[in-house]
């Protein structure tokens, strides 16, 4: 199986805790985590709940979800990949959402995190 197929394979629910411990750990919240799961997304809460007890794959969950116009601007490196270059949209749209939570963990100020959001 490659590297495309794993993560397709993969659960939501599997990696969401693994999120929330992340920016936990340098003092951001849960919220603010699911606020910009819910920007990348468009699921509200009752919808991102749903995704993470029917243990949607990342498929499956990014077939569901409305992603965000501003998706696009999300760029740089994550995991040794920079997120603008990659080719399968599916592992694309995963690495955007490692992507923003990485930004969250580091600090950044969630109205640069939220790109294109007034």
């Amino acid at each position: 199986m490659d590297h495309d197929e794993r993560i397709a394979k993969m659960t939501f629910a599997s990696v969401y805790p693994m999120y929330i411990q992340k920016v936990e750990k340098k003092g951001r919240t849960k919220e603010e985590l699911d606020r910009v799961i819910q920007w990348l997304t468009g699921f509200d809460d009752r919808r991102l709940q749903e995704q993470i007890t029917q243990k949607a794959t990342f498929e499956a969950f990014f077939q569901q979800a409305s992603l965000n116009p501003y998706a696009r601007m999300i760029t740089g490196v994550i995991c040794g990949y920079r997120v603008e270059d990659i080719e399968n949209p599916l592992t694309q749209k995963v690495r955007y959402l490692d992507k923003l939570v990485d930004e969250l963990a580091k600090g950044r100020k969630m109205e640069k995190i939220l790109r294109g959001e007034q």
